[in-house]
């Protein structure tokens, strides 16, 4: 045990896990949204645009957190503005868009070749470089996102499944659609140093995905999602410690490990609900008489068995 709690009695490390508590929880309670809305690549996507952003910042000599805020909201409002239309499919926007804004910060850092490393921890992610500014945007974001969520609940919910119903019901669908982009990005940005670009998307999906395999209710989806995110940050953290990796790439892999431990409990459990239906069907009891001059008259007593619970969409 003392093994154990030893690394809780250096202070980076304190910071680093309660970053990563944080940052698991935000992602996996923005991820639901992204994953039903089927926008997997958006996170991606403005990872890779707030990276531009921070490069360009830093050559600016501005904070980190402004210059990747800053780029990574207008790519995410040029986004919006390019799919208004309907002519060019979000996919494609994000593709163009971020990646453009990416390649420009790529660019800065070859050209000047000075501060490579730099942004190691923002690609990758790590352990070491959480500071008290950090928990104090990663605070500010997920307290602003839940706030967001909460109080946009029903707005969100019907924007996410039937946009068109959603404006009948005169919801402005635009506003809202603006305002998940920016909590989006703020999630993003604030969880940048901690999981690193290369890593977001990731974090942002597995939690949503997983909770989704465990049930069909949106809400318990939300809660679930948050948990399995908090769960994912923690110990994906704690053994980056353990192991000398990049934090990011361990919180992704210990993600991937509850993902796949989940869906084999859900694989076992379906295939057991499969055989006690089947079972139950084979031993249907059959009880005939007959008249040989007469046509037949059957009676049959049957062992009633519950069906399977029937899977329902999400409400």
């Amino acid at each position: 045990m003392n093994a154990f709690l030893e690394p809780f009695g250096y202070e980076f490390f304190r910071h680093s896990m309660l970053a990563s508590l944080m940052v698991g929880a935000l992602c996996g309670l923005i991820g639901v949204y992204i994953v039903l809305r089927g926008m997997s690549y958006i996170g991606h996507g403005l990872s890779h645009a707030a990276f531009g952003g921070a490069v360009v910042g830093f050559t600016l000599n501005l904070n980190f957190y402004v210059g990747a805020g800053v780029m990574g909201l207008v790519a995410a409002l040029l986004i919006n503005q390019v799919t208004k239309g309907g002519k060019i499919k979000s996919d494609a926007a994000i593709g163009i868009v971020t990646t453009a804004f990416f390649a420009l910060g790529v660019a800065i850092i070859s050209h000047a070749r000075k501060f490579t490393k730099s942004f190691d921890a923002a690609l990758f992610g790590n352990i070491l470089g959480v500071t008290n500014d950090d928990l104090l945007v990663i605070a500010v974001v997920t307290i602003i996102t839940m706030g967001m969520v909460f109080f946009m609940y029903k707005p969100l919910l019907f924007s996410t499944f039937d946009p068109d119903a959603a404006n009948v019901f005169g919801i402005k669908t635009g506003w809202v659609q603006l305002a998940f982009s920016i909590i989006l990005t703020l999630a993003v940005i604030g969880s940048m140093n901690v999981v690193g670009v290369t890593m977001i998307a990731a974090t942002l999906i597995m939690p949503a995905v997983t909770a989704r395999m465990m049930t069909d209710s949106f809400s318990r989806m939300l809660i679930y999602s948050m948990i399995i995110g908090a769960i994912t940050g923690v110990g994906g953290m704690y053994l980056s410690y353990t192991f000398n990796v990049a934090s990011g790439a361990t919180i992704v892999l210990f993600g991937a490990s509850l993902f796949c431990l989940v869906g084999l409990i859900k694989f076992i459990q379906d295939k057991m609900l499969l055989h006690e239906h089947i079972h139950n069907h084979e031993t249907l009891v059959h009880t005939h008489s007959h008249d040989h001059h007469q046509d037949h008259e059957h009676t049959h007593a049957e062992l009633q068995a519950e069906a399977p619970p029937k899977k329902t969409t999400l409400t």
